[in-house]
């Protein structure tokens, strides 16, 4: 899971630097369908179906469609903000489950998980800080990143199929893809990428299926409680690349926002895993 959220955090420094000479459509299409190739090789070797009734499951379907429209919001969010500010945001994703469990699952949060999302949103608020000197209004592109990638992991619960993990993310790859065609006349012409460019794009590409793999090995070998925990290793990645590589400078209010996220967000992985113990 370590190795995982350290992938994303390189993937997130690529497309940061690349968005500075390209359209965040171009940027989406090239690492969609490099991924979408990636994906379909492997699935291929490992004989994965390619094509299976199941995609076509209301939940799968849900859960593409959040997942495009959370990387879109995502990555516009690296585009335009902060890579430490972005990533910090993102970490609510996890509190956002919590109350979507309840919503569509009717799961039972006691007050002690209600105040820790509380918490956490008192902490988004110190980073993005509507209304005051440093808002960025383009942090709700994080915002509504968190929110769909939020959906996402609740859908995939939801989901009752058996589809191979690679099935999942190739077509993820594919819907990612297409969504950067469909933002095309919101962005400003595509651009030839020098070699160097390519070499960023491999870069993110590569770290990206790294990632991804990871996190699939993790969570298919691992205890969620135990390793959940660690998904909030990729702040402390994204902090540091920020920056040591961009020469990012986050404010106080920034760090102590994106302290109070993971602290209310452990708590809520701790009380979840006590209660589980207790049934």
């Amino acid at each position: 899971m370590i190795l995982a959220m350290a992938g994303f955090a390189f993937e997130d420094l690529f497309i940061k630097m690349l968005s500075t000479y390209f359209p965040i459509s171009e940027v989406i299409i090239i690492l969609g369908f490099t991924g979408t190739v990636v994906f379909l090789i492997i699935a291929l070797l490992q004989r994965a179906p390619i094509i299976h009734k199941d995609l076509l499951n209301k939940h799968v379907i849900i859960r593409t469609i959040c997942e495009l429209l959370g990387a879109v919001f995502f990555v516009t969010a690296i585009a335009l903000t902060p890579l430490s500010s972005a990533t910090a945001i993102l970490q609510i994703a996890p509190l956002l489950v919590t109350i979507g469990a309840v919503i569509f699952f009717k799961e039972k949060v006691g007050w002690r998980r209600w105040t820790a999302v509380f918490i956490g949103f008192i902490g988004v608020l110190l980073i993005v800080r509507p209304g005051f000197e440093g808002f960025m209004p383009a942090s709700i592109f994080a915002l509504l990143g968190s929110v769909f990638l939020a959906a996402r992991d609740l859908a995939t619960r939801a989901m009752q199929v058996k589809l191979p993990s690679v099935t999942i993310a190739l077509y993820a790859f594919i819907a990612f893809g297409i969504s950067g065609i469909l933002i095309i006349p919101f962005n400003s012409p595509m651009v030839i990428p020098t070699s160097n460019q390519i070499l960023y794009f491999i870069g993110a590409s590569a770290f990206g299926v790294i990632a991804y793999y990871s996190l699939v090995i993790s969570s298919r070998i691992g205890e969620m409680s135990v390793i959940s925990p660690f998904r909030y290793s990729r702040i402390v990645f994204a902090m540091l690349l920020a920056i040591i590589i961009l020469e990012e400078n986050p404010d106080s209010l920034t760090i102590i926002g994106a302290s109070i996220v993971v602290v209310s967000g452990l708590y809520t992985f701790v009380r979840e895993t006590v209660l589980k113990k207790s049934q």
